[in-house]
């Protein structure tokens, strides 16, 4: 569905200097100094993938993303999206594509989400049977029937992000941009847009998701691309990033007497919660779980024990430092 090859985009800036009189110098000659935002990047996704295009801030995520939705003219390098060339072929290619964005509204304040849809049918040339068949399924499946009608600025935060994805989603896309598409909502607003998403792709709906917020991506996305300095550090499925850190699991316990600060090798204390109940890292392959078990048990009484994965958290902290050196 996309295909990208060595795409890159540097942009020029002018350099001025603090003092009165490198101030005074560049009213003659203003030095120029060129920055690269997408370094080289060559990558394929296919129909219905869920892609989470993760990076610390200014690694080049957004860039790359204006350069796939057309907004933004590459320096280099070629992309082929849905077919088309997005920025030589926007009109036709912008028919194809949807985009939510959680700090920018596509509907209107003053009006109601049902003004503004009948809007994006126009837009879209939307026939009226296509039209009353999409919206009546989005709204059911996003539970918006009571609030079509009120004024956008009268809907509260999850109700206004639901009503956006209908705004994304009517014209039938093929491929969808999410940007923080959770940013703000409460744990059941969450859920029920990440129930409609992972709906939409059952439906071979692709979706490029870039986000902070990382149950987002644990949530929603199989694939994980991470992008620093402009280029792509890892391509790989979210069991592949964990695997990256190797045996290690997340222990929550609580005892019956203090364990010390001191901890015997393969151990790492995560955070002290309380008196007796902490959180701790164990490394798998330098302390065997079973012996860990008996040996804390028979030497601090284990009240109350549970073992995860270590969350995606820890992993993208280690990329993002790794790929920062």
């Amino acid at each position: 569905m996309i295909e990208v090859k060595h795409l890159s985009k540097t942009y020029s800036i002018y350099e001025r200097g603090h003092t009165l009189r490198e101030v005074i110098k560049t009213l003659v000659h203003r030095p120029m100094k060129e920055i690269t935002a997408v370094d080289d990047l060559s990558f394929t996704i296919e129909q219905g993938e869920m892609v989470a295009f993760l990076g610390p801030n200014g690694a080049g995520k957004s860039t790359t993303l204006k350069m796939l939705t057309g907004v933004l003219h590459p320096s280099a390098g070629e992309v082929s999206s849905l077919g088309y060339t997005p920025w030589k072929q926007r009109r036709e290619y912008v028919r194809k594509i949807g985009a939510v964005f959680g700090q920018k509204s596509q509907l209107i304040w003053d009006i109601p989400p049902s003004d503004a849809f009948y809007m994006n049918k126009a837009i879209y040339d939307i026939p009226d049977k296509e039209y009353n068949e999409t919206l009546d399924e989005l709204v059911d499946l996003l539970k918006v029937g009571d609030v079509m009608r009120k004024p956008t600025r009268q809907l509260s935060l999850g109700e206004r992000m639901k009503c956006e994805f209908i705004m994304a989603m009517l014209h039938r896309p093929e491929l969808v941009f999410l940007d923080e598409p959770t940013i703000g909502l409460d744990m059941i607003a969450k859920e029920n847009i990440r129930h409609f998403i992972r709906s939409m792709n059952q439906r071979k709906v692709t979706f490029i998701l870039t986000t902070h917020d990382l149950e987002d991506v644990e949530m929603l996305a199989e694939r994980v691309m991470v992008i620093n300095h402009g280029q792509i550090v890892v391509d790989d499925s979210l069991s592949g990033l964990r695997n990256r850190l190797g045996s290690k699991k997340k222990v929550r316990m609580t005892t019956e007497q203090a364990v010390p600060a001191m901890l015997p090798n393969g151990l790492r204390l995560l955070e002290r919660i309380g008196p007796l109940e902490l959180e701790l890292e164990i490394d798998t392959d330098v302390l065997a779980l079973k012996p860990f078990i008996s040996n804390f048990n028979e030497t601090y009484g284990i009240i109350d024990m549970s073992i995860e994965a270590l969350p995606i958290e820890a992993v993208m902290k280690q990329l993002y430092v790794e790929s920062s050196v």
